[in-house]
């Protein structure tokens, strides 16, 4: 069981992103960062391998912004989208 985020917008963030397979590191001890958002697919062709691991901020300036922006990494990982796109198709030709 991993300690929550004690901004609410960015523990949602994480659940969200826990929901899409994204693994959430909670780093030890106190510090700007209070851990990572890994990818799930790891896949070095994904933005050649730039938002694999995402840092989430225990203080932002703007705890909604930096939640908007931890769901845009998961919304926009590229493996992901093909993956989608796959099974997409393959429902409308079925």
């Amino acid at each position: 069981m991993q300690r929550p985020h004690p901004k609410k917008e960015i523990e949602a963030a994480l659940v969200y992103a826990e929901a899409r397979g994204w693994r959430i590191q909670p780093k030890k001890g106190n510090g700007h960062a209070w851990g990572k958002m890994l990818c799930p697919y790891n896949d070095a062709d994904c933005r050649c391998g730039e938002f694999c691991i995402t840092s989430v901020w225990s203080t932002p300036r703007c705890a909604a912004n930096h939640a908007k922006d931890l769901k845009r990494v998961v919304d926009h990982c590229a493996v992901a989208q093909w993956i989608g796109a796959l099974t997409s198709r393959k429902a409308t030709n079925t």
